[in-house]
This record gives structure tokens, sequence and C-alpha cells, in this order.
């Protein structure tokens, strides 16, 4: 089978979650892994896997997703945290939705496997992250998108302009005040892969960096 998608994972330091994780891609997806700064052997395991691999210098999530999306290729586009915390099987429904016409934009819904997947301290972030878009602009999600999937050309053209980790944030805002159909599905979320460590949910330090991320985009 043709992939049909480009699956664009933003990675740094992931290299230990990649081999389990490009086993499970289906065929539907082209991956694209960005290498955002990794001082492991990201680039090299991708490459080895057979993922193209894209180098972004500059240090931030939406940085990392940008390149990627600069660098996809085909009509629609994928995008996931590579670090092996969730299923990328759980895509194919999501692109199902957005290539029949029933949204712009699918989401996913983290549904965690159990409490220690998802610290409290990143959770109440985006509780109340979730909580301000659908109370001021009525986005109709409960998450902040942790994986997505729509066309390219329509997210090109929705010019998201944060490179830090309130890319997530700008875009749902953004997507809701421009009209979009949002369609979301619970997706699971799982355990990182060992070896590798979380930027965000990590520390109360990482969770509390990221709040100020998307805070700036809402103010």
């Amino acid at each position: 089978m043709e992939p049909v998608c480009d699956l664009v994972l933003p990675c740094r330091d992931e290299g230990p979650a990649l081999p389990a994780l490009l086993a499970q891609v289906p065929a539907e997806f082209a991956v694209i892994v960005v290498d955002n700064g990794s001082s492991d052997d990201t680039a090299g395991v991708a490459a080895g896997l057979g993922a193209r691999v894209v180098h972004e210098p500059i240090a931030g999530y939406g940085a990392a997703v940008h390149a990627g999306l600069l660098a996809a290729t085909h009509e629609y586009v994928a995008f996931m945290d590579g670090d092996g915390s969730f299923d990328p099987t759980e895509l194919l429904p999501m692109l199902g939705d957005v290539r029949a016409g029933r949204g712009e934009l699918a989401v996913g819904r983290r549904r965690p496997v159990n409490h220690r997947v998802w610290p409290w301290h990143a959770r109440l972030g985006n509780r109340l992250i979730v909580a301000w878009l659908r109370r001021r602009i009525g986005m109709t999600a409960h998450d902040i998108a942790p994986m997505r999937v729509c066309r390219r050309q329509d997210l090109l053209d929705l010019d998201v302009r944060d490179r830090r980790f309130g890319y997530p944030v700008e875009l749902l805002q953004l997507a809701t005040l421009a009209g979009w159909r949002l369609v979301e599905r619970d997706v699971t979320y799982l355990p990182r892969a060992e070896g590798t460590r979380s930027k965000v949910s990590g520390s109360v330090k990482g969770t509390l960096r990221t709040a100020r991320d998307f805070w700036k985009v809402l103010s």
C-alpha cells in the first residue's frame, strides 16, 4: 500500500522509543522524524528504520512540528509524539474522519492507562487551558490535540506561528476561530518508552514552563 499521509514525529532524544514505535506505524503513513537537537542517536536510529529524517536546530516543539509540516509531501499530515506514549494505529480512524469530510481537523483525547502516565500537575494545566478555550471561543475538543490529522495545505494556510510548546494551543485557537470542524476521538495514553524522559510533564518545572508558553499564546 502506498502512503496517503505523512506522519510527523518531533523528537529530541527519543532513540530508545523509535524501534518499537515505527514497527507499529500503518502502511498508510510515511514517517518523518524531526530531530530537534538530540544528543543521542535519534537520527541514526530513525534513518536505519526507513524513516525520513529532518533536522531542526532551533529548539522547540512548534519549531520541530513546523519543520515536519514543510517537509511533508502528501495531501494529509498527522502529528504525534515520538516517545512511545501513543499507538500510531489509532491515527487511522482520525485520518478516515478527515478524508471523509467529517471534519477539517481530527484530534485525540488522552485516556491514560493508569494514573502514573499523566502526572497531576500536567493534567491540571491541560484542564485549565482546555476550559479557557471551550468557554472563551467555543472550542469543542477536551484535550490539546496530542495526536492530530488534517490536510497539509489547510494547516499551512492556518499559519500557526508559535515555535515552542504553545503550538497546539494556538492551532486549536486558530482552527476554532476559522470555523474548522473538529472531530475528537479517544486515544490510549501509554507510559513513555524506557530510556526517554518527558520535556513537558516529567517535572513540575517542565509543566510550569509549558504552561507559560500556553498562556503567551492566549494572552
